[in-house]
């Protein structure tokens, strides 16, 4: 009684299980951001080499063009070794770039759920936040201009109030402040007519701290920012949405063709194997 074994597929000397499309793919994708992170560290590092030596050292956790450099940098890492991995078929390398995928797209999935279930807590951190870059606005001009741009936009001024401002040296009103700005805040807060003007009044902030509110209202914001940000995130849920999952799916585009090209690279890896240093 005979049976049939089924024999090996025989592949031609030039057969690869590695998919071109597969490995070229994942190479430009990496490519791109690789390039992009080299700006973005580029553009931090010059940021940071115009300010002086002093205010440079002094305020790293609220510097924006350390945030920059630091995501740039981390950009970097992770998209070479996607780059080289692709490229040489390294599989140590591939590893290595779809273990800080899934690490980066957890970190931020956690963040994420964190934030809406800790909304409260996250409020305060953003509070807390705010009022430091408030303490440190004349002593960075990326922050200042961040802060400026951030009550322009939302209408605001402070973290909960226009007297959070009291909290920065300059615009403190404290009797023993000699600050030509004490008891003011910034130009950004102030409301602006839409009627063109010859000449922009930009001490419009002047003294605004010793007004009641409803007389500080008529001329700058008094609204906080941290509330406005609130109100804006709850009114734009679905443009937020979308820019979440335009975060996460090239990420998750990442981590399946690295795993395809690596998959794909142990086959061929078996097949030499097979075939014999003599074929």
């Amino acid at each position: 009684m005979g049976c049939c074994r089924r024999s090996a597929p025989d592949y031609g000397e030039d057969f690869t299980f590695v998919s071109r499309v597969v490995k070229y793919l994942l190479f430009l994708s990496n490519f791109i951001f690789w390039v992009i992170s080299l700006v973005m560290v580029s553009i931090g590092l010059y940021a940071r080499s115009v300010k002086h030596a002093e205010a440079a050292l002094a305020y790293l956790s609220v510097d924006p063009a350390v945030f920059i450099m630091v995501v740039g940098a981390l950009m970097f890492v992770v998209t070479f070794c996607g780059c080289l991995g692709s490229l040489r078929e390294n599989i140590c390398l591939l590893q290595a770039f779809c273990v800080s995928l899934v690490v980066i797209f957890v970190l931020q999935l956690t963040a994420g759920i964190l934030g809406f279930v800790f909304s409260d807590k996250a409020q305060a951190k953003v509070s807390d936040a705010i009022t430091h870059a408030i303490e440190h606005y004349r002593e960075d001009i990326d922050l200042q201009n961040l802060i400026d741009f951030g009550q322009r936009e939302f209408g605001c001024c402070g973290g909960i109030t226009y007297t959070d401002w009291s909290e920065n040296m300059y615009f403190s009103c404290r009797k023993d402040n000699p600050s030509r700005e004490r008891c003011s805040v910034p130009f950004s807060c102030c409301l602006l007519s839409e009627e063109k003007v010859a000449v922009l009044n930009t001490m419009c902030g002047q003294g605004m701290q010793e007004m009641e509110y409803m007389e500080a209202q008529n001329s700058i914001y008094t609204d906080g920012c941290v509330d406005k940000l609130v109100n804006w995130i709850h009114s734009n849920l679905f443009m937020l949405g979308g820019i979440a999952m335009g975060l996460a799916i090239p990420q998750l585009v990442g981590i399946l063709l690295s795993q395809i090209l690596i998959t794909q690279i142990k086959d061929q890896i078996n097949l030499q194997q097979r075939r014999g240093p003599w074929r």
